[in-house]
């Protein structure tokens, strides 16, 4: 879910010393000429998903279990439901959508990761009374199956469609093996009844059995987001990947996407091959994970007309929307960049498009409106915050504005224009006295005119900030999967001495590649606490922990560390005997002989089938080299290691 950090270099201790109180805002994307983007609502912690109420309203999914309302462009502080969720990793509350009957029924669905009697994903309705749920009105629609130690793929997008049925996206669980078979419901898109019964007209209803009835199409990794058409009823899947391509995947009753067999574009006649899919990487056009997406269908028609139909996405770690149009040929063009974590996509009712972006560090979630704006002159739609800061530290002032680009800033201070600021943000290097009670402002324009911003007063502080260090793991601890982790701080304060675990928060972030996962969310009133490295889940070797831990004086100020802990890794190899045996690793096909890196102590599946063909010559399985059965599962060793599968000749 979490991504979008840059990768950054193993240091043995960092104090960054940001004042939590003086993060700036999440910054404005760039948006194509002729649109403009406006702020929403702020304030909302670790959202995930979005969807707008019947009656306009937007409903946002906070991750830890809050379902907040937004009505009227405020944030409402009562959430409509808080509900007790697992929240680790990537689960928690995933999933919002609205009966279609919701005008007489008020009927809200939520998909959450319940923790009893065992961890696992649920749908339920509850029923609005205006602005919050009526007490006790939980109705379970359907129980998922019982989740593995992985805490991550877990999918949660939830739709009706046009036929009135409930739809919900749901991942494989970091088991690769669950997406093809029927009988279980991971790796799938459901479709279901509204009260939760399963419709006879699925196309696996008489191949399954019991709940697994509601499967209506497999051989999906992690769709964290679809869309569907209000008009046509066409359904776009997005489905995050794994090693090389992000996927958008036409629905349709009985589809197989071809996880974990293939990934991209692929002309296997037993899969379908996707609509449209991009490579990873940085740019553009590349990314590394599909967060959202929405059809454009114009009712009511705000964008151009040639807009109309068109599919809008965003990529996770990319910060882009791109827009793909159809009818020129499947073409794909950029929209919007700068985006800070997008995690959902969707058409409002009055025709613009809005976005959920998730924030980064102190940053909270934000909902954004991408409008039409052609020949407007600037509106500010984020006025720059007041802000306080310390002696010696940097004071950063932001503004937003919309109207028709190109657009000009130029900051002032105590009126007079500053030398230089003609960006939307200025950063004042360094705080002194002098600068204590200066006020900024920013004038923006643009050839239809011009718009001032109100008045932002910087306060200079005499309090010195905190100093927090932390104490273990020390720097350059390496983990192996499955261990635990101990960590402890402490902190002293140059006015205090020293501070009390009351001004002590921790956080645990799981870094992969380019992005992040959370993995233990802000944890306040401990000097010292401990986490288990999980052995299944995400098995690349391109992997860290960061332990951040942030103190704040009585004073209010706060400054943050923190320490990375990398894994010990080694080099596998899947060899067979004779070479060139078609093998599995996690499910995805590899020929050997195949080496990978792997993290020490994280559990993996290796297999091959039976019988085979090698060098056109008819093969059966006879065993492994460590004892395994034909598919089987290992834990990685903690030094180099080659598991190789013997085979005889014949055909049985």
């Amino acid at each position: 879910m979490t991504r979008g950090v840059s990768r950054l270099t193993p240091l043995s201790l960092i104090v960054l010393l940001l004042l939590l109180n003086l993060s700036p805002p999440v910054s404005a994307a760039t948006v194509r000429t002729g649109f403009a983007e406006t702020q929403v609502a702020s304030g909302l912690l670790s959202p995930t998903a979005m969807a707008f109420a019947p009656d306009g309203r937007l409903f946002v999914c906070q991750q830890g279990g809050q379902l907040r309302v937004i009505k009227n462009g405020m944030l409402l502080a009562t959430p409509f439901v808080s509900l007790t969720v697992n929240a680790s990793g990537e689960r928690g509350l995933l999933g919002v959508a609205f009966d279609p009957g919701f005008a007489s029924n008020h009927f809200v669905y939520d998909y959450y990761t319940a923790t009893t009697p065992t961890i696992h994903n649920r749908v339920s309705r509850f029923t609005a009374n205006g602005d919050v749920a009526v007490a006790g009105s939980e109705r379970v629609i359907l129980d998922l199956n019982p989740l593995s130690s992985a805490n991550n793929h877990n999918g949660g997008a939830m739709h009706f469609g046009i036929d009135g049925k409930l739809y919900v996206a749901v991942g494989d669980n970091f088991t690769a093996s669950n997406s093809q078979t029927l009988s279980n419901l991971l790796g799938k898109m459901l479709r279901l009844n509204a009260d939760g019964t399963i419709p006879t007209n699925n196309p696996f209803f008489n191949q399954a059995t019991g709940v697994n009835r509601a499967i209506w199409a497999r051989g999906l990794r992690n769709p964290f987001t679809f869309s569907i058409h209000s008009v046509s009823g066409r359904m776009f899947i997005n489905d995050v990947g794994n090693a090389t391509f992000e996927e958008i995947n036409e629905g349709g009753a009985g589809e197989n996407f071809g996880w974990p067999n293939t990934e991209g574009p692929t002309n296997d006649s037993a899969f379908q091959t996707p609509r449209y899919s991009y490579r990873h990487g940085t740019g553009d056009f590349l990314g590394c994970a599909i967060t959202g997406g929405a059809f454009y269908t114009g009712t009511p028609q705000q964008f151009p007309a040639s807009y109309t139909g068109d599919y809008f996405f965003a990529d996770y770690c990319g910060g882009w929307i791109n827009q793909l149009d159809e009818s020129a040929g499947l073409t794909v063009t950029k929209f919007a960049s700068g985006l800070v974590r997008p995690v959902d996509l969707q058409e409002g009712p009055e025709g613009h498009l809005y976005y959920l972006a998730r924030g980064s560090g102190s940053n909270t979630g934000v909902v954004y409106r991408i409008s039409y704006s052609q020949n407007q002159a600037p509106t500010i739609t984020q006025q720059p915050a007041s802000r306080t800061v310390s002696l010696g530290q940097s004071a950063t002032f932001t503004v937003v504005a919309s109207g028709t680009a190109p657009l000009s800033y130029r900051w002032q201070r105590n009126g007079a224009n500053i030398t230089g600021a003609t960006a939307s943000s200025y950063t004042l290097a360094s705080a002194t006295t002098a600068d204590n009670n200066a006020q900024f402002r920013c004038v923006v324009s643009n050839s239809a005119g011009t718009a001032t911003s109100n008045i932002a007063v910087l306060t200079v502080s005499t309090n010195r900030l905190p100093v927090p260090t932390i104490l273990t793991p020390v720097s350059g601890t390496l983990y192996t999967a499955g261990t635990t982790i101990s960590y402890s701080g402490s902190a002293t304060d140059p006015e205090n001495g020293n501070l009390a675990a009351s001004r002590f928060t921790w956080e645990v972030v799981f870094h992969h590649d380019t992005h992040t996962h959370p993995f233990i969310a802000p944890t306040s009133g401990v000097t010292s606490g401990s986490f288990v490295i999980p052995a299944v889940g995400e098995a690349s070797s391109n992997v860290w922990y960061r332990i951040h831990l942030t103190v704040t004086d009585l004073a209010g100020a706060s400054a943050t560390t923190f320490r990375d802990i990398r894994p010990r890794t080694v080099l596998v190899t899947l060899s067979s005997t004779p070479a060139g045996a078609r093998l599995t690793l996690d499910g995805q096909p590899v020929v050997a002989p195949f080496t990978f890196t792997g993290v020490v102590g994280m559990r993996r599946a290796i297999g091959t089938t039976s019988p085979l063909t090698i060098g056109g010559k008819n093969y059966v399985f006879k065993s492994w080299s460590d004892g395994g059965s034909l598919t089987h599962t290992i834990t990685t060793p903690p030094s180099n290691t080659t598991f190789t599968a013997d085979f005889r000749r014949g055909n049985h």
